[in-house]
């Protein structure tokens, strides 16, 4: 990059009055390395001496390091150290938004990246965010480019803020994603600062409107106002504590079938469903009778307690227990080809699911300090590791030290969203790099062991972490014709 920048800054060449090569010369007549010789032996305060310097030879160095060479000059390293600056005021986001007379109905970043943005109006806010994007990177164990990623994000923030200083919206932070920037490094960052103001719609809102667009508007306003309680809760009695979106979005799918039968009988409110009305629209029996019971009550009680309506018609009714299933092995090709598969993270996950029946929730949660002496150090067991095992996590772990080499994230298993932060990789990134839910391989080990042991299930127990009732699952399947003949076609696969 030097010799290109050098060529483009000096295009006439001709013979160096030092060297004698012909090559392009500078505003002094020499060549680049005869130029960076004299920069490199010069003294603090004095001038070029380009023949002192390259009179007794000339220092070689590798492409772009030559900075490091002024370290071997003892005359040039004597400088007198200036005391840091101070830090920048702690940020404060403004308390007042300037109302745009003309807002902007789209932005086009790209637009302005070809343009160029305009300049920064709030140079305190700007020295600020840089020094927070700074400790930010350090903190986190970012690369150069990153961090300089995410220090033109803030700039182009800056120069497209209507008010400066007050809080960023998230809905322009995500148009950097126009511009290749990285969104959701930048999201974390200005929420620790206190510089983010969500404006995002969650994705369940949308969801939750189209799934209950057909009912009638008494009962879709009833429900509607469930859909608060459980999406931000309430601190005033009765109080309601905040449940996770997947939680209220199988809530929502148990009961809908029950609701939708309840609306085609022209009964416009929950106010109007009494039990016979629930009883009618109940399964018989098993997992769907008891789904569609639960997810009434989660919604029927809320409602009644904060007396939208009357009673709550669910009360007392005998739901039944849930269809047992039967945990089924695995094709041992299928394990074959996961276990053995070229990806690196994908076979050190399924040793520890195929050895070791870890769950996803234990894969997600493990740390690298959880990895030692051979061992796995759970919460609740040690687990001595396999050799298959360790030769699989010992590969994953050079490919997590080559891919992030300084990155501040404790887990174990990473991922390219993950590396940027600490938080753990997700349940749908373990399926997805595994190509198969960890269920399946879990049970697959569980059914193995227990067929090992003919059917004991305190060694499952002890093993695994299970309960007696769970063990029980799988000792009572040794039995079955089905898995027996499935045994027995898995046995001469691997002898063959």
């Amino acid at each position: 990059m030097g010799c290109r920048g050098w060529r483009r800054l000096y295009p006439k060449s001709g013979p160096c009055r030092i060297c004698g090569r012909e090559l392009h010369l500078g505003d002094t007549g020499a060549c680049r390395l005869c130029t960076k010789q004299a920069y490199v032996l010069r003294p603090r305060r004095h001038a070029l001496d380009l023949e002192g310097a390259n009179r007794h030879g000339q220092q070689l160095y590798f492409a772009d390091t030559e900075r490091r060479l002024q370290l071997l000059n003892p005359k040039s390293s004597r400088r007198r150290y200036e005391p840091a600056p101070p830090p920048p005021p702690p940020l404060v986001p403004a308390g007042h938004r300037q109302m745009a007379l003309f807002p902007p109905e789209g932005r086009d970043l790209r637009r302005g990246q070809e343009r160029g943005f305009p300049d920064v109006d709030a140079p305190e806010v700007a020295a600020a965010l840089r020094a927070s994007v700074d400790d930010y990177a350090q903190h986190h164990g970012l690369r150069y480019y990153t961090a300089w990623s995410l220090d033109r994000g803030v700039r182009v923030l800056l120069s497209i803020q209507d008010t400066p200083g007050a809080r960023f919206l998230a809905s322009d932070v995500l148009l950097l994603r126009d511009l290749d920037l990285p969104a959701r490094p930048l999201l974390r960052l200005l929420a620790q600062i206190d510089m983010l103001d969500d404006d995002r719609i969650p994705n369940i809102v949308p969801w939750f409107r189209e799934r209950t667009a057909g009912l009638p508007e008494p009962m879709a306003g009833e429900l509607a106002v469930w859909f608060e309680l459980k999406l931000s809760g309430s601190t005033t009695a009765p109080r309601v504590k905040a449940r996770p979106h997947r939680w209220i979005q199988r809530m929502v799918t148990n009961a809908l079938p029950a609701l939708r039968a309840w609306a085609d009988q022209d009964k416009d409110s929950l106010r109007s469903i009494t039990r016979a009305d629930v009883v009618a629209v109940l399964p018989d029996r098993g997992t769907p009778r008891v789904d569609m019971l639960q997810g009434l009550r989660h919604i029927l009680r809320p409602l009644k307690n904060r007396r939208i309506i009357f009673t709550d018609p669910t009360a007392r009714i005998f739901c039944g227990m849930p269809t047992t299933t039967i945990p089924l092995p695995v094709e041992v090709d299928a394990l074959r080809r996961v276990l053995h598969d070229q990806e690196v993270p994908r076979a050190a996950l399924a040793a520890l699911a195929i050895f070791h029946a870890l769950t996803t929730g234990h894969l997600r949660m493990l740390k690298t300090t959880d990895l030692r002496d051979g061992r796995l150090f759970l919460p609740s067991r040690t687990i001595l590791l396999a050799d298959p095992v360790r030769s699989r996590l010992a590969a994953y772990l050079d490919y997590r030290n080559h891919r992030w080499p300084r990155t501040a994230n404790p887990h174990l298993f990473v991922s390219q969203t993950t590396g940027c932060g600490v938080e753990p990789v997700s349940n749908v990134w373990i399926n997805d790099v595994l190509g198969m839910p960890t269920s399946r391989l879990r049970e697959d080990r569980l059914l193995h062991e227990a067929e090992a042991t003919g059917g004991d299930p305190r060694r499952i127990c002890d093993l695994f972490g299970l309960s007696v009732g769970a063990a029980l699952r799988y000792t009572g399947t040794i039995d079955q014709p089905g898995l027996v003949e499935h045994n027995l076609r898995n046995a001469d696969r691997r002898r063959g």
